[in-house]
């Protein structure tokens, strides 16, 4: 019976910090597609750590412009449906293994100027406690529409 006892409370701190560990998936990436489609940014970030990352696919920077944490996140993410108020990520592809996963989509949209965009691109992601730490994009630098 002591031996029993012992294991078990040697095996309590695994157990935890596996259920504090969420696992990541196909369901929960789409969902974060579903909220950049319906621009709804509670949503989006309520899938994005606290101390959340990111990573644009254009900036100054020879990486894009990089944004941290919940509030400037979010503000670029508003900036990107102020750009394009009818912004649309279609044909989205999950992967996901271990703490890193990706999603390819396509995006289209209309700025404001008129402007038609539609390019190939994807997220790369970070993962940590079940939600997304870094969000790094990429895209396709298309030179004009047809």
């Amino acid at each position: 019976m002591k031996k029993g006892a012992l294991i078990f409370l040697l095996l309590i701190p695994f157990v935890l910090m596996s259920q504090s560990n969420k696992q990541i998936t196909e369901d929960f990436l789409q969902s974060f597609v579903d909220a950049f489609n319906a621009h709804d940014i509670k949503a989006i970030m309520s899938h994005m750590t606290d101390d959340c990352m990111f990573e644009a696919s254009a900036g100054p920077d020879a990486d894009g412009e990089k944004f941290t944490g919940q509030d400037h996140v979010k503000k670029a993410f508003e900036n990107v449906f102020a750009t394009f108020p009818n912004a649309h990520w279609g044909s989205p592809q999950h992967f996901i293994s271990g703490d890193r996963g990706f999603t390819e989509w396509v995006f289209t949209g209309i700025k404001t100027d008129g402007t038609k965009v539609e390019v190939t691109g994807c997220d790369l992601f970070t993962f940590r406690d079940g939600k997304i730490r870094i969000k790094n994009s990429y895209r396709k630098n298309r030179t004009q529409t047809k």
